[in-house]
């Protein structure tokens, strides 16, 4: 049974997901197709997913194949209560809400296993770390999943390498119509929405550190430096750090750039990227923001320690007063701002990460006990269909080579 805030709310979550439909023209092209050929009839389908209308989409769609689906967060603030309402009124098992306490969470995680899934979807790894702990028994149909993530793809291959990964998994954030777009356009636009809906501060002028120079990074620096900010990187990759400079950026050690930023974003995927020592030094007014799946980039533990008083100044805004009067503004609890704070990626870039997703898992399906317990990337056929419907869709056209220059490009010297 299902497990949500308020059933009542549904009209607002289904207004959500109208909308978007209209703004994903590949998912909605393979929903016709789902619905004619139903890969997924008599499957069982579990998602641990970042609930709002988009990700609802994706569940819709994997149904129209025939699928069982069960549906929860993989954040304690990124589901909108009215998309899950809606769900649950189109007959989906639902246990998420905005606000879960940790043990909830975790609860929400285990009934949405308690199907015994035959494929899944995870974001972060949540799910696949249960499966192969305390909820292992929920994985004796498991044909494999897909994982939607840098973090969760970072907690893959380290399980992998330790030869303790139980189970086919599918690499979708590496895939270039997720990650090119994905987490380049959707996070660098979404993030600075967050932050700006939650601040109603101006972006020009200010100093933005962006801590993290991956896809996801190079896209909120791109989206900053395009409003008008000076922007900092800090890296640890030393081909990226050079890149962030050829790119028009300073590169620095977060010991320099925390006495110079107004605004921080941190999209790491590590821990402890911004620390006490950095706390002591920062501006008056300065803006905390996380982008990475989990809240332990920026040390909000040692934040409270420091402080002697904290106190939400509007929502999503706490701020933390130190000793000497200064006032550090932590967003969103150091969750991700663009979805605690926001209303995640815009429809058109999900159209291809949801469109990836979706055709993994039919790939999964259809190759059932033919792949091997690791992490696989999205087979490139894969990419280039999604690819191609986006560029239908966009009104865009490729062009063709000619027999004779399918010739000269193979023709050996």
């Amino acid at each position: 049974m299902s497990s949500i805030k308020d059933i009542s709310l549904a009209k607002s979550g289904h207004d959500k997901i109208n909308w978007v439909k209209s703004y994903m023209p590949v998912l909605n092209l393979i929903n016709e197709d789902f619905t004619k050929n139903k890969p997924f009839a008599g499957k069982k389908i579990s998602m641990s997913i970042h609930l709002e209308a988009k990700t609802a989409y994706l569940a819709i769609t994997l149904a129209a194949g025939g699928a069982e689906v069960y549906v929860t967060g993989c954040n304690p603030l990124s589901t909108q209560d009215d998309v899950a309402a809606a769900l649950v009124d189109l007959g989906f098992e639902v246990n998420a809400w905005r606000g879960v306490t940790d043990a909830e969470y975790e609860e929400h995680l285990k009934k949405t296993l308690s199907l015994c899934p035959d494929v899944m979807i995870d974001d972060g790894g949540d799910l696949t770390h249960l499966l192969h702990g305390e909820c292992r028994e929920y994985g004796k149909n498991l044909i494999g999943g897909c994982e939607e993530t840098t973090t969760g793809i970072h907690r893959l291959f380290a399980r992998q390498a330790a030869g303790l990964l139980d189970y086919t998994m599918i690499d979708v954030n590496d895939a270039d119509c997720k990650h090119l777009f994905d987490n380049r356009y959707g996070t660098g636009q979404s993030t600075l929405d967050g932050i700006m809906n939650s601040t109603n501060l101006i972006i020009a002028g200010k100093t933005v550190v962006v801590s993290g120079y991956g896809w996801c990074g190079k896209g909120v620096a791109m989206r900053a430096k395009g409003m008008g900010a000076n922007v900092i990187v800090t890296e640890i990759d030393p081909v990226k750090g050079i890149e962030a400079v050829m790119d028009g950026f300073r590169v620095m050690t977060m010991d320099e750039a925390c006495a110079l930023g107004d605004l921080f974003i941190t999209v790491t995927g590590c821990k402890d990227v911004i620390r006490a020592e950095h706390f002591e030094k920062m501006k008056d007014g300065v803006l905390l923001a996380n982008s990475g799946h989990f809240d332990v980039e920026i040390d909000k533990m040692a934040l409270g320690r420091m402080a002697k008083k904290q106190w939400e100044r509007k929502p999503n805004i706490m701020g933390y007063e130190m000793p000497d009067g200064r006032v550090l503004n932590l967003l969103a609890e150091g969750r991700l701002v663009n979805l605690a704070a926001g209303n995640g990626h815009p429809a058109e870039i999900m159209d291809m990460s949801f469109a990836i997703q979706a055709k993994s898992l039919e790939y999964l399906v259809k190759h059932a006990g033919e792949l091997d317990k690791k992490v696989y990337q999205v087979p490139r056929e894969i990419d280039n269909e999604v690819a191609t419907l986006k560029l239908r869709a966009l009104g865009a056209s490729l062009e063709v080579l000619s027999e004779e220059q399918k010739e000269y490009l193979a023709k050996v010297d």
